[in-house]
């Protein structure tokens, strides 16, 4: 209750300003009402401080931010050209994320210009096993981490560099063709904790040799060749249809996208995507902040030829970066309510849907905003598991113990009774296929002129073995 209530207290601090300011804005406007068609020319800069917490990465300490450029303001309220930024760090996971994107419609003629460069370090990274449920999780060793620092068995660690450019142009007044080229370079070992004691003030969880990690690689499952990591240089190619009237928070219209994603160097593989999204402007027109919009998303992909890396299958290939990432089933980007990256597999399909609410509109300082609430739904299933072959024929009747998970709860006084160390049901593939998993929950946005876009969101997933206790989501942007 007390990390909910700290929680609470970092996320709002991060509009302190905008909300206690909010009502002295009000009562202005209702003495000289803001003209219905909003306007802004030149530079527009949003900055805060980022103020997140999860279960998987503790608080997050660092700043993010946008840049618009609207010229004369004939495009608005879509910018001429826009900057993001991150430089952030984690305290719990002790993840450092480093982040720039560059995005324009305008800078060639009748071409849009996606690009970015993400640098990020992860410690104590998440490895939750492949294919969901079927992937058993051990809570215990979980939650007595900070009694017994030197077990983590569902961790690693990783460095990631993504370089990526992507450019659109049109073929009709709502189809643009789509191509891009995204290189990555990654690091994998053992996990890493700055904030523990040691040789140079690092400490090594390989100490204990009890990892899902290590077990996978002893068992074969992850592949000596791509077990420290490597390299892909993915193209995508396909088409985007878009009649949104805007697109940081449409009203109306629809965004679809079909790309086919490939990885060209080291492990070859293809994978086909699909997204589709509408919104729908709901006339009840009694809401002076403008009429509600129900939003909603369905994707998929698959990988079609090949097969994914370990260091890649966490990867949700994305034509436009709308979050600097996109990674699994999980976090903020696919289905709230879930840890990051716990389901793990070939092939996905998710939806989310949502209610947007504008409660009020204000301007101040020379700047429009708006306060919007956003309850949500998200649900998903696995299309095709990952290496359900090799993780069957390394089981017994379909399960894998793991012995040293066993011997390390004996010592530490976490085994109750029964237990075998059971990390690996194949039976549950099945579930996985034929269950739900879905979650629910409310969201609260502050916007500045309609593009930059302050999200906190809280979610909760009704399937026990998926989900992450309190999530708390907060960053930039809609989800979609």
């Amino acid at each position: 209750m007390k990390k909910l209530l700290l929680t609470a207290i970092a996320v709002f601090a991060t509009g302190a300003t905008l909300l206690l300011s909010a009502q002295e804005a009000v009562q202005e406007a209702a003495q000289e009402p803001v003209e219905e068609k909003e306007m802004k020319t030149g530079w527009s800069f949003g900055v805060l401080p980022t103020a997140t917490f999860s279960a998987d990465n503790g608080f997050q300490a660092g700043a993010f931010g946008d840049v618009y450029y609207y010229g004369d303001g004939s495009t608005y309220p879509d910018p001429l050209h826009k900057i993001s930024w991150e430089a952030s760090y984690f305290t719990k996971s002790h993840r450092v994320r480093l982040y720039t994107a560059y995005d324009s419609k305008y800078l060639i003629p009748n071409m849009r210009v996606n690009a970015s460069v993400t640098f990020m370090t992860d410690p104590t990274y998440s490895m939750w096993g492949f294919n969901g449920s079927a992937s058993v999780q051990d809570y215990d060793v979980w939650y007595n981490r900070g009694t017994n620092p030197n077990m983590h068995y569902y961790g690693m660690s990783r460095q990631m560099l993504r370089i990526l450019a992507n450019v659109q142009g049109r073929v009709t007044d709502n189809l643009n063709w789509a191509a891009g080229i995204n290189f990555w370079n990654w690091k994998l070992g053992d996990m890493q904790d700055i904030g523990l004691a040691g040789d140079n003030g690092n400490k090594s969880y390989y100490d204990t040799n009890v990892t899902l990690y290590k077990k996978y690689q002893e068992l074969g499952i992850i592949k000596a060749s791509e077990a420290n990591g490597g390299s892909a240089l993915e193209i995508n190619a396909g088409f985007v249809y878009d009649t949104r009237d805007m697109e940081a928070a449409p009203n109306k219209g629809i965004w679809a996208e079909a790309y086919l994603n490939g990885n060209v160097i080291e492990h070859p593989y293809l994978k086909a995507c699909m997204y589709f999204r509408q919104y729908i402007s709901i006339p009840i027109n009694f809401i002076p902040a403008g009429n509600p919009v129900f939003a909603y998303r369905l994707a998929w992909q698959h990988t079609i030829l090949g097969e994914t890396p370990f260091y890649m299958i966490q990867n949700n290939p994305l034509l436009v970066q709308r979050n600097m990432i996109s990674e699994g089933f999980g976090s903020s980007n696919t289905i709230r309510g879930v840890r990051e990256n716990r389901i793990l597999a070939e092939g996905l399909a998710w939806a989310n849907t949502e209610l947007r609410i504008k409660l009020v509109k204000f301007k101040l300082f020379n700047q429009y905003f708006y306060i919007a609430v956003n309850p949500f739904f998200d649900a998903g299933i696995i299309t095709k598991p990952y290496r359900a072959a090799e993780l069957l024929a390394a089981s017994t009747n379909g399960k894998i113990y793991d012995e040293k998970l066993v011997a390390y709860k004996t010592a530490t006084n976490l085994l109750a009774p029964g237990y075998q160390g059971l990390i690996y049901d194949a039976a549950n593939i099945n579930n996985t296929f034929n269950n739900l998993i879905y979650s629910g929950g409310v969201g609260l946005k502050i916007a500045m002129n309609q593009n930059f876009i302050v999200s906190a969101e809280y979610a909760h997933c009704f399937v026990g073995s998926m989900n992450a206790d309190t999530w708390i989501g907060i960053g930039i942007n809609y989800q979609f």
